[in-house]
């Protein structure tokens, strides 16, 4: 349920161009969502803290391809993410990397 949350929220976010990421869960599905974007490897146990880093650095080397992603960009370049770590952000990231139905909230 978390996980389904968190990925509708970032859709929405990306597709009205508001908000910001609240938190760790939406950020692991949003890196995910980069990795699949730009082809970043990142790996699926990564700490919050070591996948900001790594986020930052991929993201100014890249350009955004539409409007969606460049928000994507911008919300990822605001987020600080905290310590907290647990499965469901790898599940998260993991959706993210393999996500089928981009900036689509209801998958069938």
């Amino acid at each position: 349920m978390v996980t389904s949350i968190a990925r509708q929220s970032v859709i929405i976010k990306c597709n009205m161009q508001k908000s910001v990421l609240t938190g760790n869960y939406e950020f692991y599905y949003a890196a995910g969502l980069i990795a699949k974007l730009s082809g970043v490897e990142i790996s699926d146990d990564i700490k919050p803290i070591e996948l900001g880093v790594l986020l930052h650095q991929e993201i100014e080397k890249t350009e955004p391809k539409d409007e969606q992603e460049k928000y994507l960009f911008s919300m990822l370049k605001d987020y600080k993410p905290t310590d907290e770590y647990d499965e469901q952000m790898k599940e998260l990231l993991l959706w993210g990397k393999g996500e089928q139905y981009l900036w689509t909230v209801t998958i069938l």
